[in-house]
This record gives structure tokens, sequence and C-alpha cells, in this order.
């Protein structure tokens, strides 16, 4: 049986400006987001914080995820997406700044709750109005969407390393979202969004109205589990990297491209394959991918043998949560605003959850062990998707797209 699509009978992929400008919104968000990993162990080691109390830096930032996907939905009901999405790039800005000139954990934590919060909304309107736009093709735009921010990222970690060390410090490297924030909304401050495809629902208090399918649910938990193992990985494979593998660590911050590269490469072919095979035949095999490099980089013990290995983690890695999204709102009936907000909750948890964890081990073993956190999480991903598989789906990857 064929695992490709009919070429023919596939959807297209057509990039308008509007697009572009979600393109790059989330561009931006994932440049921020990979600075800020990269930074973690660097403000740990400035302001003497133990790991478990650096491993708050992504409870906040998870927090934040967790407040937008608790309130984003009816900011956006209340004052459209463009207000909404205006907003948060203010509170993106603020945040960044108390991350960056703030000398005390306090604002540290502050400016990556402020950020988690607004870059959320940003990330789920910007998915949102991308599967709207592009229906069937929605999974590829976002897939797409998510390799520009993954190339971001590849940079991000790099300026940090670079900054480190020429003696310029960290902060440079991060206050540079604030640059690509302002540029954005200067160059397409004439774009306007369009609004949700299904309204949000009228009455919040309503239950059966808001009730998402099983399906969904499962694919959430799924979701969790993927970003739980990118965020484990982007904040604390530089410090594993200085432990056993022994870098230093300006290049052990920019070490973290390792992963960026393969993220990018494997969301920029995403585009292509998300309109060729079924979603679930590419996530399974992305995570096999992930696990065969993870183990390459948890039993290496020199930068030479643990940066190819994470370079194979991006790989796997990179078309996952893009699927993931792109499942989610395909057994939403529509709702794509309203699955966005769940999908940031379950992001927030994962994004809080995940490195709290391998911190808190840490701290009583070490990071080595504690990241066998990842492929725990993995393998429930995996058994998630086997027994979520829609009814209908090509066993074999086939033609039938996948629609909740």
């Amino acid at each position: 049986m064929t695992q490709a699509r009919d070429a023919a009978a596939g959807p297209e992929l057509q990039r308008d400006r509007l697009s572009w400008m979600l393109y790059l919104t989330l561009g931006t968000y994932g440049y921020f987001l990979y600075a800020f990993g990269a930074t973690v162990p660097l403000v740990r080691a400035e302001l003497g914080l133990s790991r478990s109390l650096a491993g708050l830096h992504g409870t906040s930032l998870a927090m934040g995820s967790i407040v937008a996907g608790v309130f984003g939905t009816r900011l956006i009901a209340r004052y459209g997406r463009d207000r909404a999405m205006a907003a948060s790039s203010a509170l993106l800005i603020l945040g960044t700044l108390a991350y960056c000139t703030g000398h005390h954990i306090a604002f540290t934590l502050l400016g990556a709750l402020l950020c988690g919060t607004g870059g959320s909304v940003l990330l789920n309107i910007a998915n949102a109005v991308l599967m709207d736009r592009h229906v069937e093709a929605g999974p590829a735009a976002v897939s797409e969407a998510n390799a520009l921010g993954g190339g971001a990222g590849i940079v991000s970690p790099l300026i940090v390393g670079a900054a480190v060390t020429v003696g310029l410090g960290w902060r440079v490297g991060v206050l540079v979202t604030i640059v690509l924030v302002v540029v954005i909304r200067i160059i397409f401050h004439s774009s306007r969004l369009p609004k949700p495809t299904v309204d949000a629902p009228r009455d919040p208090a309503d239950g059966r109205h808001n009730a998402l399918p099983a399906t969904f649910w499962i694919t959430w938990g799924v979701f969790v589990c993927v970003i739980a193992v990118e965020f484990c990985l982007s904040l604390w494979v530089s410090d594993e990297l200085q432990t056993r593998d022994g870098m230093a660590a300006g290049p052990a911050a920019a070490g973290l491209a390792a992963v960026l590269v393969g993220l990018t490469l494997s969301r920029a072919a995403g585009g292509r394959l998300g309109l060729r095979y079924d979603v679930d035949w590419l996530m399974k095999r992305s995570m096999i991918v992930l696990l065969v490099g993870f183990a390459g980089f948890w039993l290496a013990t020199s930068p030479w043998v643990a940066l190819p290995a994470l370079l194979v983690c991006g790989l796997g890695l990179g078309m996952l949560g893009p699927l993931c999204i792109g499942r989610a709102v395909g057994a939403a009936g529509g709702r794509s605003d309203l699955a966005l907000a769940r999908c940031s909750l379950g992001g927030g948890l994962a994004i809080g959850a995940g490195p709290f964890l391998i911190g808190a081990i840490a701290d009583q073993s070490s990071v080595h062990l504690a990241f066998l956190l990842v492929p725990t999480l993995l393998v429930a991903a995996l058994a998630g998707l086997a027994i979520s598989r829609p009814a209908g789906s090509d066993s074999a990857g086939g033609r039938e797209r996948v629609r909740g």
C-alpha cells in the first residue's frame, strides 16, 4: 500500500503577505526561546543559583503559556486578533527588558513570565490563522513557519555564545528579540488578521459547547510530551555538554545550535512532507529518529560525538510540534483558537514540569541521569499516538489526511 499522497490531488500551499508576517512572528519568538534556553545556565552561574532554582525560569516561561491558554481565547474574542497580537508583542518586549536588565532572580523570573505570556499568545494566534487560512495545507504551513522559528533559533545561541566569548555578555543576544518585534510591527502595520472561522463559545460556562473530542485530548497529551522533550533539551543541553563532554561555557551555549540545525532542516522538509504523507506516519518515524539521536547524545563523552547526535535529535524533533498542532486543530472541529488555547495550557505544563524535573533530579544525582526523562516521555508519546489514531486513516501512512 502506498505511503505517499497523490501529488496532483494534494493541497497546495500559497504564501501571501499575511502568511509571511505570521512566519516572521513565529521566527521572532523562536529566536527568543532558544536564546533564553542558552542563557539559563549562564544566569545560574551569574546569580549563583542551584539547578532547581535555575529550572524555575522554565517554569515561569511555562506559567506565561498557561496564562495565555486560560485568558488568550477571551482576549481574542473580546478585542480581536489584531489587538491581541499588538498587546502580546508589547508583553514580549517588556519581558525581554525585565529578563535582561534585572540582576536578581525576581526580575529574571518576571521577565520569563511576561515573555511566556506574550510569546504564547503570538504563537497561538499565528498558528490558528495559518490553519484557518490554508485549511488542508495548514499543517504544512505551520511546519514551514516553525522551520523559520528553528532557523532563527540556530542564530540565537550562536550570538549568545559569541557575545559571552568576546566579553559582551549574554544579554546582547537576547535583546535582539526587541529589535525583531519592532521591525515586524513597522513593516506589517497595515496587515489585518482574519476573524476565526468558528466563533469562540459565547458562554464559557457551557461545558457542552466547549467540549473537545477524545482524539483531541489524547493528541494534547502527545503534544505535552513532545514540548517537554524540546524544552528539556533546549534548557539543559549546554549543561550536559559542559559537565560530561568537557566544553567551555561559551561553546556549550552555542552547542544548542546543533539541535536547531536539525530542527530547522526537519521543519523545512516538513512543509513538503506534510502535503504528501499521513500525519501519524510522519510523527511515528520522527519519534524513532529522535530516540536514536538522543541515545547517541546520552552515551557520548566527547563533543565530536555529542554534537552530531544532537543534530539527529533536531531532525527527529523538528516536525513533531507542528504536526501535533495540526492534528489537534483537525480534531477540534474548526475551533482553532480554542484548540490552540488548550495546547498553550499543555505547552505551559510541559515547559514548566519537564526542565524543572531535570533540574531537581540533577541536584540529587546528575544532569546525565536526569536526562533519562526524555526517552520516558517519548515512549509515552508513541503510546498516545498509537491509541488515538483516527478510524479510516491508512495504517501504512497512505493518502487519507487526518481530520480528527
